[in-house]
């Protein structure tokens, strides 16, 4: 993931609600001395969506947008199941199921106790 795209994502998860383009290029560019393109944070926040990093929604005459997951962990562990779909998760509970402290910690997180 490009720098760009982790700023992006800062910002999607730091907001209140989905963000439109507009939003994201007023907050980056608040930050800096040479402002970037409404295009270019256009591009970025459709690849974050084309990744699977970011939900779209038709939002007046564009789209409003936010995070799919709330961290860059939930992003890495999307990122392996679409890319490797049911083997991941099998690996995944063949690792768990071996190691009994992981296995705990996951009951717990199920049960809401994390």
């Amino acid at each position: 993931m490009g720098r760009l795209e982790g700023e992006i994502l800062e910002l999607l998860w730091a907001g209140a609600g989905p963000l439109t383009v507009r939003d994201v290029l007023e907050q980056l560019n608040a930050a800096r001395s040479r402002p970037l393109a409404y295009t270019t944070v256009m591009t970025v926040l459709a690849r974050l969506a084309d990744k699977g990093a970011a939900r779209r929604r038709p939002a007046g005459r564009g789209y409003a947008y936010e995070p799919v997951g709330r961290d860059p962990a939930s992003l890495a562990v999307r990122r392996v199941i679409d890319e490797h779909g049911q083997a991941a998760v099998a690996h995944f509970l063949a690792e768990a199921e071996a190691d009994d402290d992981l296995r705990e910690r996951l009951r717990r997180i199920i049960e809401g106790r994390s």
